[in-house]
């Protein structure tokens, strides 16, 4: 998969000039975004197909400060692909190699009603496709 670039803007800065910490969430949305359109289900067409994806979890781990103007570059990956639930990985690193942060983010899948549903009985074949993805620590759970 292609990484998703991210320059960080002066307003994503805080009083310090570090990129304030509430801004990375919002940097792996958009790498999750790019993401899935890379694999062929953007939002609009799942959602156009009766899924929601909504984030139940997010975990964040820092390691070293951007600032305005720094491009990140966000890996992204499937950490786990499991029915009903899907955590996706991210890896942020500056220009020069250094990890800026890692995290993950927890969903599940609704239909159009709300209620859970799995994956692999409402899209069998993005879900085969996603857990074809999954990093090969997930896949012997």
């Amino acid at each position: 998969m292609k990484p998703y670039y991210h320059k960080v803007q002066y307003y994503e800065t805080d009083r310090m000039g570090i990129t304030h910490h509430s801004n990375y969430i919002r940097f792996m949305e958009e790498a999750r975004v790019h993401f899935l359109e890379q694999v062929g289900m953007p939002y609009e067409k799942m959602e156009a197909l009766g899924i929601s994806s909504p984030v139940i979890g997010v975990n964040c781990d820092f390691r070293s400060p951007t600032t305005f103007s720094d491009v990140i570059r966000i890996d992204v990956y499937v950490a786990e692909a499991r029915g009903a639930r899907l955590r996706i990985g991210y890896r942020m690193t500056k220009q020069d190699g250094s990890e800026v942060m890692s995290g993950e983010s927890q969903h599940c899948f609704l239909n159009a009603s709300g209620r859970p549903v799995s994956l692999r009985k409402a899209l069998p074949e993005f879900a085969a496709l996603l857990e074809s993805l999954a990093e090969p620590a997930s896949k012997s759970e």
